[in-house]
């Protein structure tokens, strides 16, 4: 095996681990890193699948004891009935626009000049969610009503656009429909579940043919990082929006963007074409 394969692996695997659930778009910056490292063929279709598992298998492990909570309660508990619910109207948008466009947008956007470009489009609007006045009404998951899912679900589905932020979409939109920061950053996470797995079964699905045994030692170190990342990202996102505000994603993403955008455009690297 390629030790500088295995360190590509270990890269990704923690910038996805780190981004996934940050309003900064892990997808984005799996597209720029993996153009710059080279690691941009068919496999690398299918490992950022199994990355992208590993980081939702860590949420559901930090969240472990309300899921379980909700599992054991469904038949009998109208709380945990209603949270799934919940999740299952915020799920539909992504679910149904996502059938419907997957593939082309797949096709016409994912490189890393379109990601560059959401990266700060999505900065921008950062900003301006941030200046607003905030008057929070929903200060914790359970208290949401099916319009709130629905509305943030809307928001999640702009995320299909690479470059946009599941995550960020989501608790942007939550901020604007009147959810506290904890609120919208937890039911972002919880979300995340439904959306990612279905939609990691779907990746996985189309691309069954580009699986080789050969490759589990690579998938293997990219699947580890990404677990241990997404579980310390997770918890430090958490702690940090308590005392912070989303500025500061907001302006990382502008800079990082703009970077991005002026290596094409001066030719200081060659991004594959959008």
């Amino acid at each position: 095996m390629d030790l500088s394969l295995l360190l590509v692996a270990l890269i990704l695997g923690i910038v996805e681990g780190l981004t996934e659930f940050l309003p900064v778009s892990s997808t984005g910056h799996l597209i720029i890193v993996g153009d710059l490292l080279g690691y941009n063929d068919d496999t690398s279709k299918v490992f950022k699948i199994v990355i992208q598992l590993a980081a939702i298998l860590a949420v559901c492990w930090d969240y472990r004891e309300r899921l379980i909570k909700v599992a054991v309660g469904l038949p009998t508990q109208p709380s945990a009935q209603r949270f799934v619910w919940m999740l299952f109207i915020g799920f539909l948008p992504a679910a149904i626009l996502g059938l419907m466009f997957h593939s082309t947008i797949k096709g016409l956007l994912f490189n890393p000049i379109t990601v560059a470009t959401a990266l700060v489009v999505g900065g921008l609007i950062i900003l301006y969610v941030e200046k607003r006045a905030y008057h929070p009404r929903i200060n914790d998951v359970d208290e949401m009503r099916w319009p709130d899912a629905l509305k943030v679900g809307f928001a999640q589905a702009l995320a299909m656009i690479p470059g946009t932020s599941r995550s960020g979409a989501t608790i942007m939109g939550g901020l604007i429909f009147g959810l506290s920061r904890k609120t919208a950053a937890e039911f972002s996470f919880f979300l995340a579940i439904p959306t990612m797995f279905a939609a990691t079964a779907y990746d996985l699905y189309k691309n069954w043919a580009l699986l080789r045994i050969e490759d589990l030692p690579v998938f293997a170190v990219g699947f580890v990082a990404s677990f241990i990342a997404a579980m310390w990202a997770v918890k430090s996102f958490i702690k940090f929006i308590s005392n912070h505000t989303f500025i500061v994603f907001a302006w990382y993403r502008i800079a990082f963007g703009i970077f991005v955008l002026a290596t094409w455009y001066f030719g200081w690297v060659e991004w594959s074409e959008p």
